[in-house]
């Protein structure tokens, strides 16, 4: 009887216990966006929550929080209870550029989250607003060099992937122009549209639609190679600035501490989603590069950012 009674309070304690990382998830899963919605973070992020929804059998809700290069949003998602319902979409500005930039950063990079995958490259891309009385990279560097005191440069705050490779890109020229923040690059683009900015260095994930309707003018892509999504448009290297090399990325983290099977649990829907043929067509339509193999992997990633931090603390500091 007392064997019995003893079982019994075991298997209640069992009952009353919170659902645990075998039964994960069970609600809804908060997908942190550090920017604002319709820049080139959130529309990665929102392809790749869609897709990870239907293997996790919940919804991935996102949220923007935009603020300071990206580093606002991510700052509340390191806080966050590790327990899987909050993860973020961080990038090479929020856990690459992040700590040269801001010295009172209130999360590491390498220390301060579990990270769960890689999602996509974004090819970095110099464009001008179309009015602008340049049609090659070299005009536009001649240009930007003569009137650099009247032009100015749009970029999604200190820290975001635009304000960094921009940084690159004008020290490469050897030009101070007037750089305009906004709390995204959805924002730049649309001001850029009106005319109200003269150029930007962006990801080509939110440019194409635009630079193919002739609505901005794409003047280089900064990678070896060109992109499918714009085959007419020359690499740096084609348009004689070799130097000017960068490609963005995003990833997805959770906070520090999260449990390995969460991780897991996570990093396989990631995979999954990345397999599939319809987030792998809107991905690589956009201009993305899709990781593939290992560099899909929890473990690759963390060693990916220490990389990033080390290549741009460098960088930047220069």
């Amino acid at each position: 009887m007392k064997k019995l009674f003893l079982a019994l309070c075991v298997a209640l304690g069992f009952a009353a216990a919170p659902a645990g990382a075998a039964d994960y998830p069970t609600r809804p899963i908060t997908l942190i966006v550090p920017f604002a919605a319709g820049g080139p973070t959130d529309i990665i992020a929102r392809i790749a929550g869609e897709y990870m929804s239907q293997s996790l059998g919940q919804q991935i809700v996102v949220e923007n929080i935009a603020g300071a290069g990206g580093t606002t949003g991510i700052t509340r998602g390191s806080q966050a209870k590790n327990d899987g319902y909050t993860i973020m979409m961080g990038h090479m500005g929020t856990h690459g550029a992040a700590k040269a930039l801001y010295p009172k950063l209130k999360y590491d990079p390498n220390k301060d989250f579990a990270p769960i995958g890689l999602v996509a490259g974004t090819p970095i891309l110099v464009v001008a607003r179309k009015t602008i009385k340049a049609n090659t990279l070299k005009d536009f560097v001649a240009l930007l060099k003569s009137r650099q005191d009247k032009m100015n440069e749009a970029h999604a705050g200190v820290g975001s992937v635009s304000f960094t490779t921009c940084s690159l890109f004008n020290g490469i020229v050897g030009v101070k122009p007037t750089r305009v923040t906004y709390r995204g690059t959805g924002p730049v683009i649309n001001d850029m549209l009106a005319g109200k900015v003269d150029y930007a260095c962006d990801q080509i994930v939110n440019l194409v639609p635009q630079v193919k309707a002739g609505n901005l003018k794409a003047f280089a892509i900064a990678t070896p190679k060109r992109s499918p999504a714009l085959p007419d448009l020359p690499t740096t290297t084609e348009a004689g600035m070799p130097e000017f090399q960068v490609s963005a990325w995003n990833a997805l983290f959770a906070p520090k501490g999260t449990s390995k099977e969460i991780v897991t649990k996570l990093n396989q829907a990631l995979d999954k989603a990345l397999s599939t043929e319809g987030a792998r067509k809107r991905i690589l339509d956009l201009g993305g590069v899709i990781p593939e193999g290992g560099d899909r992997s929890p473990e690759y990633l963390g060693t990916f950012v220490a990389s990033e931090v080390a290549r741009w603390n460098k960088v930047l500091k220069k």
